[in-house]
């Protein structure tokens, strides 16, 4: 059964909070149009800004520009700055996953060039997993990588890369031995994305904007030293990798601005509808929070959070698709007009992406159903 440990955070979490809503005043020029979803605001100064603070890769070892700092004074930091609807989808994938990925089965010369950049705020990574044909079903991915002397030849294409147009690297699941079977015979490998000779290709979406995108590998030479970790153990890595992915609060906070647009919008004194409907959004919320800064706590004590990390988001991103239709329904008619539109039309754009990024619902629910021994 499954096991969420009750988790206060504590004072000293508290004061860090009170920093970080002081920087983020000081800061709101960057955000000019506040946005809780993570993917959205790529903004290299604020990312630079935050590197400075010592706010990017808080848990690594100082040695590599790290903090060496609680799991839960990041949570603070990252519920802050998505809750004010900062730009941070520069550094994002970075600091999330790619970071903690190489501290754990990347080489030494790995941390040592890649993981100070990414606290300074200077180096964003792009993950390369889901390819055409190939997004739930990870161990099916056709995207080659050949040794050929000190080198791999890449080949193959990778799709949904989040600012692969922007960012600097990418860290792309390969089949390394395309002769073993579908789960040994993958790899992990960091390519260029400016100087490695990819082709880029954005992928415009319902709101307008450019954050997916298509990585086409032709022929594609990068040096053997850029495979992370021991070739062929791809698949173990990558599936660590998602635990980091899905437990954080971006998983329940995508539709957050929606949330204060509507208590701003009802005002101080709410009609009772719009009470209900404000108190059912806070309770769903304070429960995911809960849930989220529980796994933060086992991966502070070096869990394994697999399974409790896919119910996070299962959960989560079911919260996110029904909060806007909840203020849909509870918002005055003086919120048909301003910012809460805005805010709701924006979201209710973006939030195809919700369930899809980081895993399907399908596959959570098998990720859960068999850690629960259901199947």
């Amino acid at each position: 059964m499954l096991q969420f440990d009750r988790v206060s955070l504590d004072s000293d979490t508290e004061t860090l909070r009170a920093q970080v809503r002081e920087f983020l005043e000081d800061n709101e020029s960057h955000f000019t149009t506040p946005n809780s979803d993570f993917g959205t605001g790529h903004d290299p100064e604020f990312s630079r800004k935050l590197g400075e603070r010592g706010w990017i890769g808080m848990t690594w070892p100082k040695r590599y520009g790290g903090g060496e700092r609680t799991f839960f004074e990041r949570y603070v930091v990252t519920e802050e700055t998505l809750a004010a609807g900062a730009p941070v989808s520069a550094h994002w994938i970075a600091d999330r996953q790619s970071g903690p990925l190489l501290l754990r089965f990347g080489t030494e010369a790995q941390r040592e060039t890649y993981l100070p950049q990414i606290t300074a705020g200077e180096a964003y990574f792009s993950i390369g997993m889901s390819e055409p044909d190939t997004g739930s079903d990870l161990a099916s991915v056709r995207t080659t990588a050949i040794k050929e002397g000190d080198q791999y030849r890449i080949n193959g294409t990778k799709i949904w890369t989040t600012d692969a147009h922007r960012n600097h690297f990418i860290i792309c699941l390969v089949r390394t031995d395309p002769s073993a079977t579908r789960h040994d015979g993958l790899s992990q490998i960091i390519v260029d994305l400016k100087n490695d000779g990819v082709d880029v290709r954005p992928i415009a979406n319902m709101a307008g904007g450019e954050d997916f995108n298509e990585v086409v590998f032709d022929d594609v030479m990068v040096p053997a030293d850029r495979i992370v970790g021991e070739p062929g153990n791809g698949w173990t890595q990558v599936t660590s990798e998602l635990a980091y992915e899905r437990s954080g609060p971006e998983r329940f906070l995508s539709a957050f601005r929606v949330f204060v647009e509507l208590v701003r919008a009802c005002g101080p004194d709410p009609a009772a509808h719009e009470a209900a409907a404000i108190g059912r959004i806070a309770a769903h919320l304070m429960t995911m929070r809960r849930m989220s800064i529980s796994v933060a706590g086992m991966l502070q004590g070096g869990k394994d959070v697999a399974v409790e990390a896919a119910l996070v988001k299962e959960l989560g991103n079911n919260f996110e698709k029904v909060l806007p239709e909840i203020a849909r329904l509870a918002a005055p008619e003086s919120a048909i007009k301003g910012r809460f539109r805005e805010t709701f039309e924006e979201t209710m754009l973006l939030s195809p992406s919700f369930t899809l990024r980081g895993g399907t619902r399908e596959i959570l629910r098998g990720v859960i159903a068999r850690g629960l021994g259901l199947r």
